[in-house]
């Protein structure tokens, strides 16, 4: 495939200016230019249409970070355009409640299995916190067991490695568990018995649930007198209608959804059983000005209507399944250690060492080369329903040529010389 001839200054001017005025540059960590290779991926997006974006130097790419996850049916999804239009005429933010509210939460429980009360708020990490909170106020104690990121508040934070300014008095309220290690799980609840108020994960990230780890944790909470949150942030409306909950079989009894709830529009939700709602909702404080903003939950309602009614998912899933294999299947023929992990909806591309470790070099080589070819992933891929056929076919012809060249740079045994900028890094905070 032919390396696009592309210009990225404009996209670095705004870089310099950004650092003299926003703290690390960006407002969320998973959109640092770091991420990819500095120099030769663009910085800046400027527009999106369908499952293309066009940076601030006018160069097109095929995307794949899909709004870090928000953008389930594509950029300008015109049921969803128009819905946000109309209400735009109308108003955004009015002083009293907003029929969507209704209309969007009763939505939310026809199809979450652990929904029956709603409360929605504009972030995932806010959701998060929401969750939390329901559940130490409904559960009377304070520990939180969690396995992954949640978000920025304190609460998750406090027994991160970026802890400064998170009071020490909640460093030991957070555990951390990993993702299918239930002798983790039971070893703290047997060290804090009775102090646990929660047990907090994604019910997938890209390792599939082992030995019925969903089931056994849910159990688990139960018996010990806590309650099992499931955070649908990225999952949620990808796996099924209804999230990975009802994916798996496994109902949570709270669960916070966010990113592809409104394609892209700042919404999430906090959901689950009415009995821990109105036990705590005179004794808790949740509030949010822009919780009710119509566009937000106009954009919503369009979206799970869409996702309902249109063979959507089985799209993303199909699209998803032929990238995946397809990558993997030329990895296999070229003879380089590069593999797509994770589940059709939510795709990782790694470079695995024989030590399990990964091998950050090649991985940065192979986003590099991508990039150069037009295609746009970086964090993980999430394939979205206005992504066309002849979409994957580009991208799977970027990748041959891409892992062509990772090959030639893994036999040279210098890497590192076939790199146009700095290997990509991330944020380390758990």
């Amino acid at each position: 495939m032919e390396i696009k001839n592309r210009k990225l200054e404009n996209s670095r001017a705004f870089w310099e200016r950004a650092i003299k005025v926003i703290m690390d540059g960006t407002q969320l960590y998973s959109k640092s230019p770091m991420i990819n290779i500095f120099g030769v991926a663009p910085i800046y997006l400027q527009r999106g249409r369908g499952g293309h974006v066009w940076d601030v130097d006018d160069n097109e790419y095929i995307d794949y970070t899909s709004g870090v996850g928000s953008v389930i049916l594509g950029y300008g999804y015109p049921v969803v355009k128009d819905a946000i239009t109309k209400q735009l005429e109308d108003g955004t933010n009015l002083g009293l409640v907003h029929p969507l509210e209704v209309e969007v939460a009763e939505l939310l429980c026809d199809i979450i299995p652990c929904a029956q009360m709603v409360r929605f708020m504009k972030t995932g990490g806010g959701a998060c916190a929401a969750v939390v909170r329901l559940a130490r106020a409904y559960a009377g104690r304070d520990l939180i067991i969690k396995g992954e990121y949640h978000g920025w508040h304190d609460w998750a934070m406090a027994a991160s490695k970026r802890n400064a300014g998170i009071p020490k008095a909640l460093h030991k309220t957070v555990f951390f568990a990993d993702y299918n290690d239930l002798e983790r799980h039971k070893e703290l609840f047997k060290q804090h018995k009775g102090e646990i108020a929660a047990v907090i994960t994604e019910p997938v990230q890209l390792a599939p649930p082992e030995n019925g780890f969903l089931e056994k944790l849910r159990d688990l909470t139960h018996e010990n007198g806590a309650l099992l949150i499931f955070d649908e942030v990225v999952t949620g409306f990808r796996f099924s209608l209804g999230g990975a909950q009802e994916y798996f079989g496994v109902t949570p009894d709270l669960a916070c959804l966010g990113k592809a709830l409104s394609n892209g529009m700042p919404l999430s939700a906090a959901v689950g059983r009415k009995e821990i709602f109105e036990k705590v909702q005179d004794r808790i404080f949740i509030s949010t000005t822009f919780g009710g903003e119509m566009l937000s939950l106009a954009a919503a309602k369009a979206n799970i209507l869409e996702i309902k009614n249109k063979p959507v998912l089985d799209r993303i899933w199909k699209l998803g399944k032929r990238l995946q294999d397809g990558a993997n299947a030329l990895a296999e023929r070229i003879g380089v250690r590069l593999k797509c992990i994770g589940y059709p909806p939510r795709i990782l591309m790694v470079s695995p060492n024989p030590d399990g470790t990964e091998d950050i070099l090649l991985k940065s080589l192979f986003l590099q080369e991508t990039v150069k070819r037009g295609i746009l992933m970086a964090w993980q891929m999430f394939p979205m329903y206005m992504h066309t056929d002849h979409d994957i076919e580009l991208t799977l012809e970027a990748f041959e040529d891409a892992m062509r060249v990772c090959k030639k740079a893994a036999e040279s045994r210098n890497i590192a010389s076939f790199l146009e900028g700095p290997p990509i890094s991330w944020v380390e905070v758990l």
